[in-house]
């Protein structure tokens, strides 16, 4: 047995850039038939991952109180590609989730945070919303002594139900 047929035939990533699920084939062709399979979806179309990070975006992105207009300036992209992102209806490549970080001001690996395998993406409950909407509309108060005011009803409310409640 001579060394040459010890060595598995050159896999070239470059012929496959354009063929999509051929790569798998091509990679166990190649010898390296440990390669994972690839997640079953039409090609181009987000996966349930790109809808998480999606969500995450938008869950960021309202608590910062900014429109998906600002975002879209602030990441170089135009309205409409911000709305397919948080949506996930368009996949975001490493470089644009790198910007989106760095503009929103987290790490990267926060738009991950929760997501589960085989698990269905949740949409935002109403309540869940209207939570962001407050904590957005609380951050956008300029006045100290007013968010302090809203804090205090707040707490009130709060010990007021649970009161109600026998908690």
């Amino acid at each position: 047995m001579s060394n040459h047929e010890a060595i598995p035939p050159r896999y070239d990533a470059a012929e496959d850039e354009s063929e999509g699920s051929l790569a798998l084939d091509r990679l166990h062709a190649a010898g390296f038939g440990d390669a994972a399979p690839r997640e079953s979806r039409p090609a181009g179309r987000a996966s349930l991952a790109d809808r998480h990070v999606g969500a995450r975006i938008r869950e960021r992105r309202t608590m910062l109180g900014l429109s998906q207009q600002q975002l879209a300036q602030m990441i170089g992209v135009t309205y409409q590609q911000a709305h397919k992102y948080e949506r996930g209806f368009n996949r975001i490549s490493a470089g644009r989730l790198y910007d989106i970080a760095g503009v929103l001001g987290v790490p990267i690996a926060w738009f991950f945070e929760g997501l589960a395998p085989d698990e269905e993406a949740q949409a935002a409950t109403p309540r869940q919303r209207m939570c962001l909407e407050l904590a957005r509309n609380f951050a956008a108060i300029d006045n100290l002594k007013h968010q302090e005011a809203l804090s205090n009803m707040a707490r009130a409310l709060a010990a007021q139900s649970a009161a109600m409640h026998g908690r």
